[in-house]
Parts: C-alpha cells; structure tokens; sequence
C-alpha cells in the first residue's frame, strides 16, 4: 500500500503542475468563479448522483456515507475539459487539465473518517471586446485564479440502517483580474489590476437510509444540507498607464495604487435529496435533485453589472451495472460499467436569460488485479449556455480518470 501511496503522490505532483487554469469558460467572471463539481469520477460518471453507499470508494458529497467505508481508501482524481465556444459571431477552442481531487477515507469501526482537497471554484477566462464608438474602444479581460477546501468529515452508524455524518471545509484561495483598454493608433493605454485573497470556512451535513426490499433488491436514501456562509475577500486594485513595445508586450509607466474596499461574498445553501433502488453488486438506478439558494450569490465587486443571480436547481439521475463482480476468467464482467444525465439551471441570469447547462456522462470502473483498488474512466458530454441573446454557447467534452487505492491499514499481524 505504501508503494502505491508513493505513485499516487507523484501522480498528484505532476497533475497539479498542469492544473493552473481549471476553466476556460467566460461565465468566469462572475461571482467567484466557476464552481466545480464535489465528487469523485464514479459519482460523476453517474450524473453525479451521491445515493448509493460504497464500502471500498470515499463518497465526498454526503459525509454520512463515509461510515459505509470497511477498507481505508486513498482517491486522486483529474480532468481534461475540452471547450468549444461561439457566439453568434465568433467560436474559440480551449483545453485544460485539472486536479479535480486528493482524499483519504478511513474507517474505524461505526466511524468513516475522510480528509482531503478540492477545488471549489475556478476564474481562467481571456474576454475581448471592441465599443461601437466613433472611435472604437478595444478591451481586453484576463482572469485567473480560484478557491480551493481542505476538509475534514465524520460519518457515524447510528443503526443498521441510518448512517449520519458532517464535515468542516476551511476556504483558500486568490483570484487576479485585468482589464487593459486602449484606442488604435493610441501609443498608451490604461490597464486596471485587481486582487483579492479568499478564505472563510462552511459546513456540510448528511443522513443516509437503506434497507432490504427483499431478498435481492435494496432501497437507498439521502439528505445532504450546505448552511449559508460567507468567503472574505482581501482586495487590492492599481491603475497602470501602459506602453505598447513592437514586441506585442507592454511596458508600465505609470501606476498607482487605488483604495478598494475589502468584501465577503455568501456561499450558498444547499439541500439534495436522493433516492435509489437495485442488487447491491450487481445494479443500481437512482436519482437526485439539488436546490440552492444562490440568489444571495453576489460578484466580488458591487461595481460589476449586467448580471444577477437567481435560486438554482440540478437534477440528476444516473447507475451501474457489473456483469459480475467475482468473475476469476473473464476481466470485462468485472467491470463497473456506469451512465447517467444532469440537467442545471446554474443561478447565473445574463441579459435577463438564465444559464443552463445539461451533460450526459458514461464512465468505467477498472479493477486492478485481484484488489479492491481500481482505475475509473468518465466521460461528459455536456452544453451550457446559448448563442442568442449576446451570449456564448459552451459545448464540452471532459474526460475525467481517477485512481482508487483501497486497502486494510492498521491491522495487527499476527506472523513475521
């Protein structure tokens, strides 16, 4: 095990060199950024569904479910987003590689306990617009940055049945935004800087319930529930007078530092509900539905316009299905074969238009040799957004892949 912890580290060294910009997508630029989804590429593959307990695989959506954890279980997980935007008079191209997560699971008899990192929110956005002025303003928008948790989770089995679980999750992170505007023909232009520095912390709470059907068939159920908190911002700002060098690079020559006012901006709640049926090993369909209050969303600075927040909604619903789980002579029945849909209307409203983004995900479960261990393969073909309305249309293609070492820690031996 130790072995395989030392290459996963390494794998997670090399992918976070690569995870500088987790987002390519102009919406961006509003609130804190891209928000991320908080899961692993099982759950992803599903639809995101969070339902169904797992012994060997750490859930991070509901804590209850860490204390369905019988094997300690370590889970890194990365994506390539592959994006294709366009307008109605424009289309861009974009990839990025991003660490989507690093988490431990552990259990200790009744308790699961879990810790690990993840990105909350992703800013990676290069914007360009031109003014219809009778002497045109060009501007130019770059952003990047974003806001990470570090977690700590409890998941208690009060009975045979009902598991509970909550989690503290402290916020970091620092996002940096330009705006350089200049006229052609114009030798200076004016570029203005902002900074801010993002930490606060927030609390998730869970309850799981299953129970037999009857002899083959099982029922599930969960309730997750994210309070409303808030992220202090730490802001700074200068205006800088540029120079445009034959190169294409600027030179400043003059800047100034202008007073900002620090803010906060609410995180907010969240409640999902989540039901499933199936044969435990063998299949299991479910669904999930997530309402969130982000109307009390807000953008880091009060002098942003053009764009308000609405309550937003997810639904999901998604399974597996393994041919058969023990198989000793045939590899493809052993593997976990999975699917699901999500529909969300993200609480971003732009030109009185609300954004929307729907997926259909398809993934894999790869057993590594006679382990527990596996390697999990997703697939998201999604779209958000729309060409109309003077806005941009996403179409994306994610190909998510993560590892999952699970194996008993702190056991006694009882032979040398």
């Amino acid at each position: 095990m130790i072995k395989k912890i030392v290459v996963s580290f390494c794998l997670l060294i090399s992918l976070t060199a690569l995870a500088q910009e987790g987002t390519s997508s102009p919406y961006s630029f509003y609130g804190i950024g891209d928000v991320k989804f908080k899961g692993t590429v099982e759950s992803r593959s599903m639809g995101s569904i969070s339902v169904f307990p797992d012994s060997i695989h750490i859930n991070l959506q509901n804590p209850a479910q860490l204390a369905s954890l019988k094997l300690t279980n370590l889970a890194v997980g990365a994506t390539y987003l592959n994006t294709h935007s366009r307008s109605e008079t424009q289309t861009e191209k974009a990839r990025r590689t991003s660490l989507d997560y690093l988490a431990v699971g552990i259990p200790v008899g009744k308790l699961g306990i879990g810790l690990g990192l993840i990105p909350y929110s992703s800013v990676g956005y290069k914007i360009q617009k031109l003014s219809d002025d009778a002497t045109p303003i060009y501007s130019k928008y770059n952003g990047i940055g974003g806001v990470s948790k570090v977690f700590l989770g409890f998941g208690y089995k009060l009975t045979k049945k009902f598991n509970i679980g909550a989690d503290v999750q402290y916020n970091f992170g620092t996002i940096e935004t330009t705006n350089l505007r200049y006229q052609s023909g114009i030798q200076y232009g004016t570029r203005e800087n902002n900074l801010s520095d993002l930490q606060g912390f927030n609390v998730d709470f869970g309850l799981t319930y299953q129970t037999k059907l009857n002899s083959k068939l099982s029922f599930f159920s969960s309730l997750g529930y994210t309070p409303e908190s808030k992220i202090k911002l730490a802001n700074t700002r200068s205006i800088q007078i540029v120079q445009f060098l034959s190169s294409g690079a600027t030179s400043v020559i003059q800047s100034e530092d202008i007073p900002v006012s620090d803010t906060s901006i609410k995180l907010p709640s969240k409640i999902t509900f989540g039901s499933g049926f199936g044969e435990v090993k063998k299949w299991l369909v479910g669904g999930e539905i997530t309402f969130m209050n982000t109307n009390v969303t807000s953008n880091r600075f009060t002098d942003i316009s053009g764009s308000s927040f609405e309550n937003s909604i997810r639904y999901s619903i998604g399974g597996y299905f393994i041919p058969n789980y023990n198989s000793y002579s045939n590899y493809l029945k052993k593997i976990v074969y999975r699917g699901g849909l999500r529909y969300e209307n993200t609480g971003l409203v732009l030109q009185n238009k609300s954004i929307t983004d729907f997926a259909a995900n398809i993934g894999l479960g790869l057993p590594l040799g006679g382990t527990f261990s596996s390697i999990n393969v997703g697939l998201e073909v999604g779209k958000r957004g729309t060409v109309y309305y003077n806005l941009v249309e996403e179409n994306y293609v994610n190909l998510s892949i993560g590892l999952s070492l699970s194996d008993r820690w702190f056991v006694k031996r009882k032979y040398d």
